[in-house]
């Protein structure tokens, strides 16, 4: 396994950060992959993956470079600079055009584990990647971008909540379930390869969310490193998260549904964002269930955040819904 040896000023500091190439990152892997992690990655594929392999097949080298980029175990670096805080997708997409061409060659024959192949040896591999990004930006991302920042906040925001209820070791615990771990003695587990650790303390650590179900960590040593995990799925998916039956027509469909989803604590705004209802609608849907003591709410910093009570949690799991995460 790799892991980091983090001392607790640097975990202390560390900070989430969300990242439009980190989240367009993760939309080309959805798009070379083709395997929906729920309805909405299948909705989503059936709507861009046309698109994305006409523009492949127009471009094989391109296509070839995707394939060895995202290797069987191993990202190429250079398509995955590590996220930096408030960066516009223009900004983060120069980095990875400003690479060194023979830096690039020599990240994809990590990535493939073996030679490159000669279609790849060329100068222009970092143009070509960066333009293959902008095209799943602009064609894919930005679109629907305000829909993903505000579920990537209320990722965020439940994950703040995790380490207020359970401590940072529950937070890393769960941020990539059977990769990510704390191992205790200032160890954080990152993923699953044989590499030797990296003593990152001192640097500035960074968690990103992105709503595919993927993942990576990236780095710019000694300065910079980062840990890239998908979202709650309730919250990438939460037309996947169904309302029994039974709970629906004792509180009305749209009602039972933010009570499903409030198993982590989100305010308002992140609600209207991952239901689609709106603000008014979530609003009473809000005060009906405080009402009946369902759930509760507390303020974090400037947001009210809304979670199940314990007769909430009775109420959900009789009806047969499992915990969100």
């Amino acid at each position: 396994m790799g892991w980091w040896q983090v001392n607790t000023d640097t975990l202390a500091a560390s900070r989430f950060v969300l990242s439009p190439l980190a989240e367009t990152f993760a939309s080309l892997q959805l798009l070379h992959a083709s395997v929906p992690a729920h309805p909405g990655e299948h909705a989503w594929l059936q709507r861009h993956l046309p698109g994305y392999r006409a523009r492949l097949a127009a471009d094989p080298v391109t296509a070839l470079l995707v394939r060895a980029g995202l290797g069987r175990d191993w990202i190429a670096d250079f398509l995955t600079p590590t996220p930096r805080a408030r960066e516009t997708f223009e900004e983060g997409v120069e980095r990875v055009r400003a690479a060194r061409p023979d830096e690039a060659r020599a990240h994809l024959r990590l990535s493939l584990a073996g030679p490159l192949p000669a279609e790849l040896d060329r100068d222009d591999l970092p143009e070509r990647a960066a333009g293959l990004l902008e095209y799943v930006w602009t064609e894919t991302v930005r679109p629907d971008w305000h829909r993903h920042r505000r579920v990537l906040e209320a990722d965020v925001v439940a994950r703040t909540a995790r380490v207020s209820q359970g401590g940072w070791a529950a937070m890393l615990d769960s941020l990539r379930p059977g990769r990510t771990r704390w191992l205790g003695g200032n160890r954080l587990q990152v993923n699953l390869h044989e590499y030797p650790p990296r003593e990152i303390s001192g640097a500035e650590l960074v968690f990103v969310p992105v709503t595919p179900q993927a993942g990576w960590v990236s780095w710019e040593e000694p300065s910079r490193y980062a840990v890239v995990y998908a979202c709650a799925g309730a919250l990438a998916d939460p037309g996947g998260r169904t309302v029994p039956a039974s709970l629906g027509a004792l509180l009305g469909p749209a009602r039972a549904g933010v009570l499903v989803l409030l198993g982590s604590p989100l305010s308002t705004s992140q609600l209207v964002a991952v239901t689609g209802q709106g603000l008014g609608s979530v609003g009473r849907h809000l005060k009906v269930l405080l009402d009946a003591g369902l759930v509760e709410r507390r303020r974090a910093g400037r947001s009210v955040l809304y979670s199940r009570t314990a007769a909430g949690e009775v109420l959900v799991k009789a009806a047969g819904v499992t915990a969100a995460e």
